[in-house]
């Protein structure tokens, strides 16, 4: 749809791009990237393919420069679109301060009232603070911080098991540390990972050299000097354990940024996790103030926002809006990969849906062997029934790449026998 809306984008960040681009996905895709390629040579993977070299050594500082020229490419690249594109940039805090207005509070304190037509609400979210931690991003940090270490731990604790735990937990542990991950819950990969890809993924990191403390609650933690000492406790009470750290990472979600916006004085609704409530249309209850990415519900994930907020503003085009939340894929983007799309099969018993199953292992898969990257495997659930495709779950080296053909196909609602009679090269 081609749409000529004069637009201004209030920014608080010094860079565009938010969350993602900045302290998240960019970052720690560089870092993921760079320290696989170290493990592999550190652990004689390319020996193993006939490549020899005598002196491997880890140069940080490098690996990082590597990160933070990728993330100033991106950043700057998105500024010369907003300039291609006519779109006016005003560096501040903005507060919704009317119906049809909204003030941008500069760092200087000085202020700009933009009045509009309508108002677009994409706050993203914020690192979830653990209570009776402080963070500090040296020594105790979050997943903001553990992007910029100066030098490899030689241990570190990760408080959360979850998506962003495993990915950055697994770059220090490619680079050198023992690294313990604490998980409240029973399994790894955080919410929505089907069980037997959860399990399979522990096992393969569990031989890579991460540690796991399942089941385990957090009571506190306590800096001595260089050290830090993490207490640790059965999650239904009972056993106590203490860990000893250099750097603690604490990975235990993200929660809408949604204070001092000005919502409160606008009465505009939110949930009782501080989410803004939205129509289909993405409106809240004031009709020409819409919201979407990690500030309202649903999972947050960078290319779930992206997604809202093409079809929001297509929206308040007259353009139809739709999304099938269903259809939007999840990776972790450790080695290897995993992905998910569509329905987990605890899903499908909790709906009392009659499915099958179909399983392939990785290695079994003649372009996998000769990568040598054969852990893992790709499950698809269908309807019995019907055939129709209503959830994809691998562990592979390139599931990121994958899911996409499997989020496709259910995009379209395709069979079992859609996708298999489809001619793959």
């Amino acid at each position: 749809m081609v749409m000529s809306v004069q637009t201004v984008c209030i920014e608080k960040n010094e860079t565009l791009g938010g969350t993602c681009l900045n302290v998240g996905c960019i970052p720690s895709k560089a870092l993921l990237h760079n320290s696989h390629y170290y493990h592999m040579a550190l652990h004689n993977d390319f020996k193993t393919r006939g490549i020899e070299f005598d002196n491997l050594r880890l140069n940080l500082d490098t690996l990082m420069e590597q990160k933070r020229s990728a993330v100033k490419s991106l950043t700057g690249g998105i500024a010369q679109l907003f300039k291609k594109n006519k779109i006016t940039h005003i560096r501040g805090h903005g507060k919704i301060t009317g119906t049809n207005e909204v003030t941008a509070i500069k760092e200087d304190n000085t202020t700009e009232v933009v009045k509009t037509k309508n108002i677009l609400i994409a706050t993203g979210s914020e690192v979830t603070p653990f209570p009776g931690i402080e963070i500090d991003e040296k020594t105790i940090v979050s997943s903001t911080g553990v992007l910029s270490l100066d030098r490899v731990p030689k241990k570190m604790v990760v408080i959360g098991a979850g998506v962003i735990g495993l990915e950055l937990g697994s770059v220090w542990s490619r680079l050198g540390a023992e690294v313990t991950a604490v998980e409240f819950l029973g399994h790894v990969g955080g919410l929505g990972i089907d069980a037997e890809i959860s399990k399979n993924f522990q096992r393969i990191l569990a031989k890579q050299g991460l540690k796991f403390k399942l089941n385990t609650k957090v009571t506190a933690a306590v800096k001595q000097g260089d050290n830090i000492q993490v207490s640790i406790e059965s999650a239904k009470g009972g056993e106590k354990e203490t860990l000893d750290c250099d750097v603690l990472l604490v990975c235990v979600g993200r929660r809408p940024f949604t204070q001092n916006l000005g919502l409160e004085e606008l009465n505009i609704q939110k949930d009782e996790r501080n989410r803004i409530k939205t129509n289909s249309r993405f409106q809240t209850n004031i009709p020409n103030i819409f919201a979407i990415g990690d500030c309202i519900p649903g999972p947050m994930l960078a290319h779930k926002a992206e997604d809202e907020g093409i079809v929001c503003v297509e929206g308040i085009a007259g353009g139809p809006v739709h999304i099938d939340y269903n259809c939007v894929p999840s990776v972790i983007y450790t080695s290897p990969e995993v992905a998910w799309v569509g329905k987990s099969e605890e899903d499908l018993k909790q709906q009392n849906v009659d499915y099958k199953v179909g399983k392939f292992p990785m290695i079994a898969n003649s372009r996998a062997k000769t990568n040598n990257e054969t852990e893992g495997l790709i499950k698809i659930i269908a309807d019995k029934k019907t055939d129709r495709i209503l959830g994809v779950h691998m562990i592979a080296g390139v599931a990121g790449e994958m899911i996409n053909e499997a989020t496709l196909a259910m995009e379209y609602g395709a069979s079992c026998e859609d996708v298999a009679r489809v001619c793959h090269a």
